[in-house]
């Protein structure tokens, strides 16, 4: 045809009738969505917080969250040594507990050192013991009994390093099929490789801006809540009090910005031998910040820590 704008319409007609084919239907009216909320808000009347979503064990954190829900980016930050994976272990120990399934995905450790710190939490057998085997005969029926109950919880571990979050995806989609209610643990997130088929990008922000987009897509595709571990900068040690803040996150201000929560770990005895002024008092007790929280409240949780155990326990909290 003579006419430009003919052949345009055209054209943009066979692109849209392909796209059409291959982009599933999303789009919904605000009628239709708010007829939606209302069927979701009277089926859920009467629930507990245990039936709302996967439950961290923790009874402060559970009240502020209200149950970590599907599609849901929770970020836990901490500077390495104060127990970011001691803590998303409690976490998959208690979701598992309460009928949640447990994707795993440890990068940094191995399956039996995970078994082990699970081991370790449970039975209150000294971690340094169960890793050196020096086990006295006494501590054997109290290994086995916790060794049987952790066995009994749908908690799968994948520690293959270097694996991608499209590969995690896979995998995910695999552990938790058929599950009522599934979480996926990452720890942690600078230790994800980027995708293969992308190459290195220019800089190693971009890389993780990718995966933290990356894991957020995952989640809302999964319909699972994804706890993902992440590093903090170094200069967060040259701060007076140590306490982390949002800018801390490593390598990447993407993360910030896809977590839905950010979560981030304070112990004041992990600095009391090089700074003076460290407030120890607290004993043996972490400090959870919740820094960013998209459909809820912040502030600090206290939570105890029994580092023999390598195990995190409820405290006395203030909001």
């Amino acid at each position: 045809p003579e006419d430009t704008k003919e052949v345009v319409d055209q054209a943009e007609k066979l692109i849209f009738d392909v796209t059409n084919r291959d982009v599933q239907q999303s789009e919904q009216g605000i009628e239709d969505i708010m007829t939606d909320l209302f069927e979701e808000l009277q089926q859920n009347a009467g629930k507990d917080a245990s039936e709302l979503g996967v439950q961290t064990g923790f009874a402060t954190l559970d009240n502020l969250f209200q149950g970590l829900r599907p599609g849901q980016m929770v970020v836990i930050g901490a500077r390495p040594g104060v127990g970011k994976t001691s803590f998303a272990l409690s976490m998959a120990y208690n979701a598992a507990v309460s009928g949640a399934t447990v994707a795993l995905f440890s990068l940094e450790m191995s399956k039996i050192e995970i078994a082990q710190r699970l081991l370790a939490s449970e039975s209150k057998v000294d971690l340094q013991t169960i890793r050196s085997s020096n086990i006295r005969n006494e501590q054997w029926p109290t290994l086995l009994e916790a060794a049987e109950r952790i066995s009994r919880l749908k908690i799968i571990v994948d520690d293959t390093p270097g694996t991608t979050v499209t590969e995690i995806r896979a995998k995910a989609r695999r552990m938790l099929n058929k599950a009522e209610k599934g979480v996926i643990i990452i720890d942690y997130l600078q230790l994800l490789s980027p995708p293969a088929e992308k190459g290195r990008a220019d800089s190693r922000a971009t890389e993780v801006s990718e995966m933290s987009r990356g894991i957020k897509i995952m989640a809302k595709d999964l319909k699972a809540p994804v706890i993902a571990l992440s590093q903090l900068n170094r200069t967060l040690e040259n701060r007076n009090g140590k306490r982390p803040q949002l800018s801390d996150l490593r390598e990447s201000g993407a993360i910030e910005q896809d977590a839905d929560i950010v979560v981030f770990l304070k112990r004041d005895d992990y600095y009391q031998n090089e700074d003076e002024e460290a407030d120890t008092s607290s004993g043996n007790t972490c400090e959870v910040i919740i820094a960013k929280h998209r459909s809820g409240p912040t502030g600090t949780v206290n939570l105890a820590w029994i580092a023999r155990y390598t195990k995190f326990g409820n405290l006395e909290y203030t909001v």
